[in-house]
């Protein structure tokens, strides 16, 4: 009996280390690390500085930001505005969900789209917290090189289409 056990455990194929397709992370793995760039949209023009960590175990990846627009006439004193964001893994939909946690109250849940490639992805909202019910969002990815890319915010007020609220230019830090 242990000289079958021993040649079926000799003989069975070896079982593949997961690939690069079986990584529920790949998609957002490259955000790790800190950046740094600029935005435009309706806030005005500003700089934004950023930081992606895997926390609770590498369960989650957290995304801290704070932008700072420089004054306008509507706003004079400028403006900074942070959040927080997880994006954590949804094994029973096998899909990334991205949560953000505005300083103004505001509470967005987004999935990761059908579509992702090497090249950019998209996460389209499921629903928000403190937020007129018929609203949707969505956050756009393009990837530009392993330390660039590129994050438009684009949001459709109830019953219209969506518009650009945000562009963000990023680079890593090095």
């Amino acid at each position: 009996m242990t000289v079958l056990a021993l040649a079926f455990w000799l003989l069975a194929p070896a079982q593949a280390p997961p690939s690069e397709s079986t990584d529920p992370w790949l998609p957002v793995r490259f955000f790790v690390g800190q950046w740094t760039g600029t935005a435009e949209g309706e806030p005005g023009s500003g700089t934004v500085k950023r930081t992606y960590e895997f926390v609770l175990g590498g369960k989650y990846l957290n995304e801290r930001n704070t932008s700072t627009y420089k004054p306008t006439a509507k706003k004079p004193a400028g403006e900074v505005h942070d959040h927080w964001s997880f994006f954590s893994h949804d094994r029973a939909r096998r899909t990334l969900v991205l949560r953000q946690f505005h300083q103004e109250g505001f509470v967005n849940q987004y999935a990761l789209a059908a579509g992702t490639t090497a090249a950019g992805f998209t996460f389209e909202s499921e629903g928000f917290e403190n937020l007129p019910a018929g609203w949707k969002a969505r956050e756009r990815y393009e990837k530009l090189s392993p330390d660039e890319f590129v994050e438009t915010f684009e949001l459709a007020p109830p019953g219209k289409e969506f518009s650009v609220y945000s562009r963000t230019h990023l680079k890593r830090v090095k």
